[in-house]
């Protein structure tokens, strides 16, 4: 415990505090100087007061766990270690600040983990809501947190929704952070320091949008359109804050995979013999460098609009409340792809090692995670179809949209023909990437209704969508997450999660899945709307919500599974001596868990990376280690 106190956490999250109070406190000290100024607003903070101090709230976080130390004492000229040896040991290590991508990787996947529960505990409450007809227990005279029961239906689905993306960033650059340099034969990334900025950065941000929820909440969904978000509570401003501050560690994370590899790949691989999954991460960071920028200054137009009074989006003004949702969806479309990519990535990864079999069309699987990342950025106002913007603008976009399903359909013909007579075992990482394939197939194939505008006109704001998009985040990103966790699990810990608790998650999970979001899609086709608290009883909702209800239990039964087998295996678990998945891939050819600065020895590509099944073939040759040199 007296670890725990002394911890970088621990007291980045005190002065976080400080922070707020520093922010507010200046705020407040020129509203009592100006007399003009508003009333007090919550908590005897005004809404400008809750702002600066949210934003300060950030930067003491950073200063506190001591991330921003070494480049305090570079600008005063004192120099710093290039790299910092450990200090801490066992859980110790995981909330102080370190240099080593492993140990961040598993940071940020941790996060990632808590904020997956949170969200999906958001989830069960309101699905809870919905199991039957009126109003059950979030009823209109109930005040919790400053808000009534449909108000707090209104946050908790909001937040859901963007605690989940936010989680999801983050359990991808947790995969990619511990990943990609050993698949590269690199010590570390690029820039370490700016690594661990990247991950500590994203924790007051997470801290920041779970304000909200006190702070009067919010009704605009994940979106937070304008006008609603320009006239919500003050708990809007919160979220805005932190999806800003979360968009740094995307941008700079993004721009650290890029660098690390352009600059730090190992002898003889060029880039037609890197790994499938670094193809991924590179487009994934492109479009994360380039496109976070877009959400970023769309709610920050909007606080501006809210405290300086700005018109932006204000039609009195002179504003356009459409031009939001231009802003937001060229980069919140894009997005989808920086949560399906690494996901597509993985299982692309991981089926040749289970199918015994080269990966089919190597190049064509590289090229079109290249693809989908450029046509991507082409297709952002098919979100916009019943907005009002032109009608002129619908076609070019139903089009663009369209054409997203060709670089997507080469990776499904390329994992089908890898798949095709191949000696397949199923493991639960095997489970979860046939399962990947399957509920992303789904997602894909319910895509089109949403493209064409006739059918969009009818689906948009349905239970439809929320189904297809479900399909599309578990099948793109969330089954491939747990398959990369069994996967890589034993790597980073020396152990194995334990086999007969993963396939009870496995087969819990997905049936239980696709009864929810076939149930979803069946009631939205009949009608029901999207992010409402209520529905008419005359509709005949009733039972399948309950079916609904209960799938997300379950759901939720093998999420616990999960992370009890993850936490329980870490210091229990089968011990994973040698090649535990006879991979051909570098960092399962030395043991586990890896040493600090990776490879011992380095390492020289000499053949193709999927070359399973043909004999003599190999990939990597390690150079000899140099007491042998002599012999």
């Amino acid at each position: 415990m007296k670890k725990f106190v002394s911890s970088a956490l621990l007291k980045g999250l005190l002065w976080q505090f400080i922070g707020i109070l520093v922010g507010g406190g200046i705020v407040e000290i020129f509203r009592v100087i100006l007399p003009d100024s508003e009333p007090f607003g919550p908590f005897g903070f005004s809404e400008p007061a809750w702002v600066l101090g949210g934003f300060l709230s950030a930067i003491f976080f950073l200063v506190g766990t001591g991330v921003t130390g070494d480049w305090i004492k570079w600008a005063r000229g004192i120099d710093t270690p290039e790299h910092h040896e450990e200090h801490y040991s066992g859980w110790e290590k995981y909330v102080n600040v370190s240099l080593d991508h492993k140990v961040i990787g598993i940071q940020y996947t941790i996060v990632a983990l808590a904020l997956i529960s949170i969200g999906g505990l958001f989830a069960l409450i309101f699905r809870t809501e919905l199991a039957a007809s009126g109003l059950q227990f979030l009823v209109t005279d109930m005040k919790l947190f400053g808000q009534n029961g449909p108000q707090l239906y209104n946050t908790l689905m909001s937040l859901h929704g963007m605690i989940m993306i936010v989680s999801i960033l983050l359990g991808i650059s947790g995969i990619i952070n511990y990943v990609v340099p050993l698949l590269l034969g690199a010590q570390d990334m690029a820039f370490p320091r700016m690594n661990a900025f990247s991950f500590w950065i994203a924790v007051p941000a997470a801290v920041l949008l779970l304000m909200s929820l006190f702070l009067g909440g919010f009704d605009t969904g994940w979106t937070a359109y304008p006008p609603l978000s320009a006239k919500a509570p003050v708990g809007m401003q919160m979220f805005f804050l932190g999806v800003f501050v979360a968009g740094w560690s995307s941008i700079l994370g993004a721009l650290n995979v890029i660098v690390t590899v352009v600059r730090m790949r190992a002898k003889g691989m060029n880039a037609m013999r890197m790994p499938i999954f670094v193809w991924a991460a590179v487009a994934t960071s492109i479009i994360a460098m380039t496109a976070t920028q877009l959400i970023g200054l769309s709610f920050q137009l909007v606080m501006f609009q809210r405290l300086l009074g700005m018109g932006f989006f204000d039609p009195a003004k002179g504003g356009n409340p459409v031009l939001f949702q231009h802003l937001f969806w060229f980069y919140s479309h894009p997005a989808v792809y920086v949560f399906i990519l690494p996901g597509l990535g993985v299982i692309s990864e991981l089926l040749p090692v289970f199918a015994r079999k080269p990966l089919f069309g190597y190049r064509w699987i590289a090229m079109s995670s290249l693809g989908i990342a450029l046509v991507g950025f082409l297709v952002w106002a098919h979100h916009m179809f019943t907005s009002g913007m032109n009608e002129y603008l619908r076609v070019p976009f139903m089009y663009s949209t369209l054409l997203v399903a060709i670089p997507t359909g080469v990776k499904f013909f390329s994992w089908v023909a890898t798949l095709w007579k191949g000696k397949i075992s199923t493991p639960t990482p095997m489970l979860f990437v046939l399962g990947g394939i399957v509920v992303f197939l789904l997602g894909g194939l319910t895509g089109p209704p949403n493209a064409t505008v006739s059918t969009d006109l009818h689906l948009h704001d349905t239970y439809f969508i929320v189904g297809h998009f479900h399909d599309t985040i578990f099948g793109g990103f969330v089954f491939p997450f747990f398959a990369a966790l069994y996967y890589w699990f034993p790597k980073a810990t020396g152990r194995r999660m334990n086999e007969t608790l993963g396939k009870i998650h496995f087969w819990l999970m997905t049936p239980s899945f696709f009864v929810l979001t076939f149930g979803m899609m069946y009631i939205g086709l009949l009608g029901m709307r999207r992010r409402i608290a209520d529905y008419d009883p005359a509709l005949g909702f009733d039972s399948t919500h309950l079916v609904l209800t209960v799938a997300g239990y379950l759901i939720a039964t093998s999420v616990l599974i999960f992370i009890y087998n993850f936490f329980n295996s870490i210091k229990n678990g089968e011990k994973a001596e040698g090649n535990v998945w006879n991979s051909r891939s570098p960092e399962w050819q030395v043991p586990s868990p890896m040493p600090m600065h990776n490879y011992d020895q380095p390492f020289e590509v000499v053949g193709e990376p999927y070359d399973y099944g043909l004999e003599g073939s190999k990939y990597v040759e390690f150079a000899a280690p140099v007491a042998d040199k002599h012999k």
